[in-house]
């Protein structure tokens, strides 16, 4: 009865049963996979592309057969064939769903059949890996299947990408799996049929293609359909970071020394109040008025934001921020460290001043601020793909956040074995000291017996503090953090060997499954001979297959594999992926965490509870409590933690949403503009609907709906539209009269007109190169300003709640004006620039100028010239730009001022902050 009420009101198994019935279907085909010869699988590959792209039958018909063919595939060419879990896992994986498979239990192998299913439309598809090594293993690996059905597979590092290649031999590969990797360019990768990389790539080739000045750089081809590899870990730890390309810009770094100087001298408590729930730090009553009396100022608030905003990160940097645990510092520079996976984050910076002052903190060298050029967030690149699926061995605990946010469901797939690993209650002491005693002394009496530890910490700091007490007891073991990483695979591998202590930081996306007694013997050893990778049988395989086959029974004796945690995380699934290491493919297995009242969970999510509990029944410093009801109450804090960690993620995507959707526009723009080289007349249109903008919203400027007759508006107005230049006394007249439909069509006419001249004037092709260029200088410019602008809307949106408004709501209206005024501005732009330029011809230039060579001559506003002075016809004419603009470059002012200057207006704040890009009267 009760299994019947179960897989009635359980969806994960009523989901379970369904992709059942689908295995068995695939199960009936494999007879007739296997009577296929090796030639026929290409076969079927292509009658799938004709019958999808003729529309003949759709993927989900096709997909029993097509997965019985990638299962005989791959038991002929790897000798691996998918267990039913691994198809139940391809098929949820093909209809968008994210999978939760057990560590051990063969990810890379069960994406083969949903990877090969969605390439079958031709439009690609991207297998989103965590770093350079497993995206380069498995694409050399399971590339071999695609290559035998007939598919091209890639891989996208950060600084090269590969195509499978089984005519190609990589000499020099130390791994069989690399050997056919043949280089290629990123556009390539992008055009195999498969493609497997790491997702800073894939979001920052996003950000190069929607940056670029022609079509031919442009490198990704669409966004069909992607897996993502430790879904959990990139769709929600890294959401809260996103991709950002930058450029310098010059400002004096030495004033974060002073603001580091300056809150040294501040006390804690006294003079700032530190809230680590909210990882926020704020000046006291008492602080704020130090902080005037060091700065010389009565109100540090009035005419000082600048100075405010840098104290405060310099505060942050003091009191949030640690060495070895939130970064490490290294070849004097500061290196993020991730707080999920352990791993050192290069290239990556806190933003807002942060890392700046983090820098300023360590002694080491001030790299300067960098202005903004383009951003996505993870959140919203990942889901522009048409399908989205994903797969970890944690997935459970934040169904509902994939549900809320990338619209897809969870689904845990069984394991293939029993799991018969032992999960023993936290054992809580009331002191991180007596705590460490206790897991150093667990350490020793497991080493003694023989049997394999993990022991899984939450930091730098803390793993190598746990290092030199074992080191003090004379236990041999292997240290693996953000520092040594380049060891990791070497080191887990050997983790499940007797008598092996490894302590490492967070377990996630390591890719190596921990074995027991050590890797099993590989029946084939690859050499190089003639150019040809080849594969000889060792000769001792079956004597060290008897061997490794004795060393993991011993160590099954032992108990498996025990997991040893010296701290919970804040994530309940940070924790599982470390007990998920013991207990793989049906092993045996322990895990246990060690935990003090002291720690920062304990400490901050409410351990004071238990610590009253065992201070009033005087627990000695070395008795734990051990129950399950602790575990529990630990539990339900890791519970509001993430619930609280999830709400600050869904508020960061309400707000990045808003600019995403104004992204889109930008970039959907500038893809058109570059993809005018092929639809010519897409500019004229584009052009003809701009001019049309630009004179209403002058002309409705000055005039409004009530029409002014008076001299010095219609001068002004005169002078505004002087670059069509149009005749005086027609729109006088057709002002006196109240025509403003006629005044509007007047000069709209002649914007064409001059516009219909240039083109005769250079030619359309060269014309329309021209405007091309300049379309996507001005662009680029005015959407880098606006994301300055929004980020400094975001900074200080949140100060509007104490007048009891929404910050969201006041945030969406004040970018929804931002954008309106950035697109009236481009508009605006484009309009005057291209018609300020001068034509002239060949022979003009040459008696304007004897000593310069005819050819084309352009400048735009970025100076950017796309044509090269060569092969250029003497009779061609040179566009110039004209030294009287109505709109004078900053640059050319008589009065020249920075971003960081004092703003001309006398109200104390930069230019930047203020009336930027504005300049200063005449």
């Amino acid at each position: 009865m009760f299994s019947f009420f179960k897989r009635f009101f359980d969806y994960n198994q009523r989901e379970i049963d369904r992709l059942t019935r689908i295995v068995k279907k695939i199960d009936i085909l494999e007879d007739k996979a296997r009577d296929l010869r090796d030639g026929d699988f290409v076969k079927e590959t292509e009658k799938f592309r004709d019958q999808i792209t003729s529309g003949k039958k759709n993927l989900d018909q096709i997909l029993p057969w097509a997965f019985a063919l990638v299962r005989e595939a791959s038991r002929r060419i790897l000798g691996e064939r998918h267990y039913p879990v691994q198809l139940m896992a391809g098929i949820a994986l093909h209809e968008g769903k994210v999978i939760e498979q057990k560590t051990g239990e063969g990810k890379t192998l069960s994406a083969t059949t949903a990877l090969y299913l969605n390439s079958l439309s031709g439009k690609g598809t991207h297998l989103v890996t965590v770093n350079d090594y497993l995206a380069r293993r498995d694409a050399g690996w399971m590339g071999q299947v695609f290559y035998f059905l007939g598919l091209k597979t890639a891989a996208m590092i950060s600084d090269q990408s590969f195509l499978y290649d089984p005519d190609f031999i990589d000499n020099k590969a130390q791994d069989w799996r690399l050997v056919h990797l043949r280089p290629v360019t990123r556009k390539e990768a992008y055009q195999a049929d498969i493609t497997y990389g790491i997702n800073s790539e894939f979001g920052f080739d996003y950000l190069r293609d929607n940056m670029a000045t022609s079509f031919e750089e442009i490198v990704q081809r669409g966004f069909n359909y992607a897996i993502i590899d430790e879904a959990d870990s990139v769709l929600i730890d890294e959401a809260r970071t996103p991709h950002i390309i930058s450029a310098p810009y010059e400002e004096d770094v030495s004033k974060y020394y002073r603001y580091v100087d300056l809150v040294n001298k501040l006390d804690k408590e006294e003079d700032y109040l530190i809230d680590e729930k909210l990882r926020t730090v704020h000046l006291t009553e008492k602080g704020i008025e130090k902080v005037e009396h060091f700065l010389g100022v009565t109100n540090v608030y009035e005419k000082n934001y600048e100075t405010v905003f840098h104290i405060e990160a310099a505060l942050k940097a003091k009191a949030l921020f640690k060495i070895d645990k939130d970064y490490i510092v290294k070849d004097g520079q500061v290196i993020i460290v991730d707080e999920f996976t352990g791993r050192l984050l290069y290239g990556r910076r806190f933003s807002e001043g942060l890392h700046q002052a983090i820098e300023a903190k360590e002694g080491v060298k001030i790299q300067k601020e960098s202005r903004t050029l383009a951003t996505v967030s993870l959140q919203n690149y990942f889901r522009s793909y048409q399908k989205l699926a994903g797969m970890t061995g944690t997935a459970a605990t934040e169904a509902e956040e994939f549900h809320k946010i990338y619209h897809t469901d969870v689904i845990v797939i069984p394991t293939n074995k029993p799991l018969i690993r032992q999960d023993e209650p936290d054992l809580v002491y009331k002191t991180e000291r007596a705590k460490l005693a206790a897991i150093a002394n667990e350490i020793e009496k497991e080493y003694r017996k023989g049997r394999p530890v993990l022991v899984g910490t939450t930091s730098i700091e803390k793993n190598e503090q746990l290092s030199r007490v074992l080191e003090k007891k004379g236990i041999p073991h292997q240290l693996l953090n953000a520092k040594n990483h380049l060891k990791e695979a070497h080191i887990i591998a050997d983790a499940g060997k007797k008598g092996s202590v490894t302590v490492a930081t967070n377990m996630a996306g390591r890719g190596v499954d921990i074995i027991l007694g050590g890797e099993s013997p590989n029946k084939y050893g690859f050499t190089i001979e003639s150019g040809k990778m080849v594969f000889k049988k060792d000769k001792d395989y079956q004597t060290k297959l008897v061997q490794w086959r004795q060393k993991h029974d011993e160590i099954v004796k032992l108990g498996g594999l025990y997991v040893l945690g010296t701290e919970r995380h804040e994530s309940r699934r940070i924790d599982n992926q470390l007990r998920g290491r013991a207990g793989r493919q049906g092993d045996p297995g322990k895990s246990r965490f060690f935990v003090s009242i002291e720690d920062d969970l304990m400490r901050i999510f409410g351990g004071e509870q238990i610590g009253n509990m065992m201070n009033f029944l005087k627990f000695p410093e070395d008795q734990p409590i051990s129950h399950s009801m602790v575990s529990k109450a630990i539990e339900q804090a890791q519970v509001k933690v993430e619930g609280f960690n999830f709400d600050i993620r869904k508020h960061l995507v309400e707000y990045d949403d808003v600019l995403n959707r104004q992204r889109e526009i930008i970039y959907r723009l500038r893809r058109n503009v570059l993809h005018s080289e092929k639809n010519i007349d897409y500019l004229d249109k584009k052009l003809a609907e701009i001019f049309i903008e630009v004179i209403g919203q002058i002309t409705n400027s000055f005039f409004g709906l009530q029409l002014e007759t008076k001299k010095t508006n219609i001068n002004l107005f005169l002078k505004e539209v002087d670059f069509i230049r149009p005749s005086k006394a027609k729109i006088i007249r057709l002002v006196e009269k109240g025509e403003i439909k006629k005044l509007q069509d007047y000069l709209n006419s002649l914007l064409m007109r001059d516009y219909q001249k240039k083109i005769k004037a250079v030619g359309k092709n060269i014309w329309l190169s021209v405007v091309r260029s300049v379309f996507l200088s001005i662009v680029d410019k005015y959407w880098t300003e606006h994301l300055t602008a929004i980020d400094d809307l975001r900074e200080g949106i949140n100060l509007r709640g104490y007048a009891q408004l929404d910050p969201l709501v006041e945030y969406k209206n004040e970018a929804f004006s931002m954008f309106e005024k950035l697109i009236s501005d481009i508009n605006f732009e484009i309009t005057r620039r291209l018609l300020s330029l001068k034509i002239e011809t060949g022979e003009e230039q040459a008696m304007r100028n004897q000593s310069s060579p005819t050819g084309m001559v352009f400048k735009s506003a970025s100076a950017i010239n796309p044509f090269s002075s060569s092969g250029n016809n003497s009779n061609q004419p040179a566009v110039q730009e004209q030294a009287n603009l109505p709109i004078t470059p900053p640059g050319k002012h008589k009065k020249k001022i920075g971003r960081n200057d004092p703003c001309w207006c006398g109200s104390g704040k930069k230019w930047k902050k203020c009336h930027y890009p504005e300049l200063p009267p005449d």
